[in-house]
């Protein structure tokens, strides 16, 4: 493969696993909250959760969800319904700092099966792979294999510096009023995130 093509398809991973989103907000949330490994374990999760679904788009079930119209718009519903559950459970936090194992802290697979009601990881999914991966005369699995490979590093690294930054938070937050703000500003933000992406497809 050619700079030509490897280029703009790093440049596409790196734009879009960076730029705010709800998985991006969990990541400074859990890192903040529970410390590193938790957030990093989260970002692990997300990852290969996402890369799951990026293969598996591309291998062909896109041709699925153009022949079920009804699909999109179902799942745009029930991410919506998640994302907004996990704004609630993030707004209400009692910001304890001693709760710091608790069994609300976000887990590999909390991460892993966000990525799949994430209308943000189905977007960038279905445009990247109709952008980068699509050939012809049997390219089309080359091209996604090699997408996969660009996009993996680049998506975990990116999502880990939203961990590092709620790291950097963590450091501040010595006291429970302190994590509520920071707990409720992210809970809006995770709302009004996953409102963008809803107002931006439709």
């Amino acid at each position: 493969m050619s700079a030509s093509i490897l280029i703009p398809m790093s440049m596409f991973a790196l734009a879009s696993s960076l730029s705010p989103g709800p998985v991006n907000l969990v990541c400074i949330s859990s890192a903040a909250r529970f410390g590193v490994f938790v957030g990093l374990m989260f970002v692990t999760g997300s990852t290969l959760g996402f890369i799951a679904l990026f293969g598996l788009i591309g291998l062909g079930l896109h041709h699925l969800i153009t022949a079920l119209p009804w699909f999109i718009p179902a799942l745009q519903g029930a991410g919506f319904l998640f994302l907004l559950y996990l704004s609630y459970q993030l707004f209400k936090d009692d910001g304890e700092i001693a709760d710091k194992h608790t069994h609300n802290a976000p887990t590999f697979w909390t991460g892993a099966i966000m990525q799949w009601v994430n209308p943000k990881a189905w977007l960038a999914s279905l445009s990247g792979i109709a952008t980068y991966a699509t050939g012809s005369n049997g390219e089309d699995h080359a091209l996604l294999l090699m997408f996969i490979v660009v996009y993996l590093p680049i998506c975990w690294l990116s999502l880990s510096a939203w961990v590092m930054a709620g790291a950097v938070l963590g450091n501040w937050l010595s006291t429970p009023i302190r994590v509520r703000r920071l707990n409720k500003t992210l809970a809006i933000g995770l709302a009004l995130s996953c409102l963008t992406i809803l107002i931006n497809v439709t």
